[in-house]
């Protein structure tokens, strides 16, 4: 098998798409009382962002999707967390733990 080395990267931004499919609330009066309750929250953007490389060491893909949230008064900020020690991490599907692992600088 012969195979031309390459990269791609490719960015969409998904906010019309979701609205021209019915899911609008979000982008307006949504309800995220369970992610924050010192202010109301409204999605402002959602983002998805795919590469893939192949070389003669293999292939890499990633894709990964992530929203941006607005306060009604103005642009939200998450709370700051510096991963300057040792932790544990993992990524979870419902109740099936996907990945895991052990940070140690």
């Amino acid at each position: 098998v012969h195979l031309p080395k390459f990269k791609f990267e490719s960015t969409h931004d998904l906010k019309d798409v979701l609205i021209k499919l019915g899911i609008n609330s979000a982008f307006e009066n949504a309800n995220f009382s369970k992610i924050t309750i010192d202010k109301p929250l409204k999605i402002d953007k959602v983002v998805q962002k795919a590469f893939i490389e192949l070389n003669e060491e293999g292939t890499e893909a990633v894709a990964t999707t992530f929203d941006e949230y607005v306060e009604e008064e103005g642009r939200w900020q998450p709370p700051s967390f510096v991963a300057n020690h040792p932790f544990t991490f993992m990524i979870v599907k419902k109740t099936e733990i996907l990945f895991c692992g052990i940070y140690q600088g």
